[in-house]
């Protein structure tokens, strides 16, 4: 992989890190970590908190979570509620408490039901968006019928509508996304498949709801099955990642997708996965914007000195 990230406002350590759980490798990473920099998608999973839409795959709590921050070098964060805890936002909203609410936001699941109040009582405690997880209809917690009533209660909120679909899904519901009105947060670069990449019809709909100014893509999910090249360079990513950030740099975010509950086999190791940015975006200021500026615009966050 090329591109040190040299000039970063972070420095990485030279020594060896406790190993997360659910990650390999103990390695520091090559990109140093920029001050408040955000990992603006993973996920917590809690014993204490039984599951309701299907058995719970792991447990990964905020301790260790807190491992993989100190081996990465992140601070802020945004918890991304999983299917497993259905519209039950309990283990969500414990962690974002236990990591601290002036640096951490969460995304929430809700069904059309969801009072006005309980809306109000999520965006309290730190919750600044909704999710749509709608690639395999038949065990999914939400539906796309779901979206545009929902962005539209949501909407004065100021929060946005976080999208989890495949990219033949984005395709289909292509007029669906363009009335929105809410912002809208393509998860995983809209999983576009290989080895169609940008050239998927996906991207330029993705694209065409970046340049109207309210969309935002995460720079996350190389692990997904979209890569077919996969570790350690995940190459075919990079045309895809190079292209969002050359169409709208000042609305990239990036997500560790920790604890990649999906994998059977050996965890990602994560190092990797943060050192990737170094390769899609390679100077210094573009880096910090995604990893920093963005985050503090996207979710609320204290503005950096």
């Amino acid at each position: 992989m090329t591109g040190t990230a040299t000039g970063t406002t972070g420095t990485p350590p030279s020594h060896a890190q406790q190993p997360a759980p659910h990650s390999c490798g103990t390695e520091s990473p090559r990109l140093g970590a920029p001050a408040n920099s955000c990992d603006c998608h993973m996920h917590i999973y809690d014993n204490r908190f039984p599951a309701v839409a299907g058995p719970a795959p792991l447990n990964f709590p905020v301790n260790a979570y807190r491992l993989l921050q100190k081996r990465i070098g992140t601070t802020r964060t945004v918890i991304v509620s999983p299917k497993v805890y259905g519209t039950d936002h309990r283990c969500t909203l414990d962690a974002i408490s236990q990591l601290g609410s002036t640096a951490t936001r969460g995304i929430a699941v809700v069904h059309p039901n969801v009072t006005d109040a309980d809306l109000r009582r999520l965006a309290d405690a730190g919750i600044r968006g909704i999710r749509f997880t709608v690639g395999k209809p038949a065990v999914a917690v939400t539906t796309i019928d779901m979206i545009e009533p929902l962005a539209k209660r949501i909407d004065d909120l100021g929060w946005h509508v976080q999208i989890h679909m495949l990219a033949d899904q984005i395709v289909e519901n292509a007029d669906l996304l363009q009335r929105v009105v809410s912002p809208i947060v393509f998860d995983h670069m809209g999983r576009l498949p290989q080895p169609a990449g940008i050239k998927h019809a996906a991207f330029q709909v993705i694209r065409r709801l970046l340049d109207k100014g309210r969309t935002w893509v995460k720079l996350s999910g190389a692990v997904f099955p979209d890569s077919k090249l996969g570790s350690p360079t995940y190459a075919d990513l990079t045309e895809i990642a190079e292209a969002y950030i050359k169409a709208a740099p000042e609305r990239m975010v990036w997500g560790s997708d920790s604890p990649h509950a999906l994998e059977k086999e050996m965890p990602p190791d994560d190092v990797v996965l943060f050192d990737l940015l170094a390769q899609w975006a390679q100077d210094e200021p573009t880096r910090r914007r995604i990893l920093v500026d963005n985050p503090e615009a996207l979710y609320g966050f204290p503005k950096s000195v």
